[in-house]
């Protein structure tokens, strides 16, 4: 799966990818440089990172699916038994 970016948010990627070159390398570099290193990234790096926030994904909702029961439980049938410790509490 190709990772892409909307328009909007590759022109801030170009933009800031030039402004740290610019403060960390003393080089300033047009958009078709920031445009291919953008792509380098794109298809070399954030795969991993991509996969990693998968994983996360996945970990966080296992975690919260295998305690539903004790989360979501609402335990039944229990209209009499609150009468009737209720009718004892008076």
């Amino acid at each position: 799966m190709a990772i892409t970016l909307n328009p909007d948010v590759k022109k801030q990627a170009l933009t800031s990818i030039k402004h740290y070159v610019s403060q960390n390398l003393d080089q300033d570099i047009g958009d078709l440089q920031a445009g291919l290193l953008l792509d380098y990234f794109l298809r070399e790096l954030a795969p991993s990172v991509y996969n990693q926030a998968i994983q996360d994904a996945q970990r966080y909702f296992q975690e919260r699916a295998s305690d539903l029961e004790g989360v979501c439980f609402e335990r039944e049938f229990g209209y009499w038994t609150e009468k009737a410790r209720d009718a004892r509490q008076r």
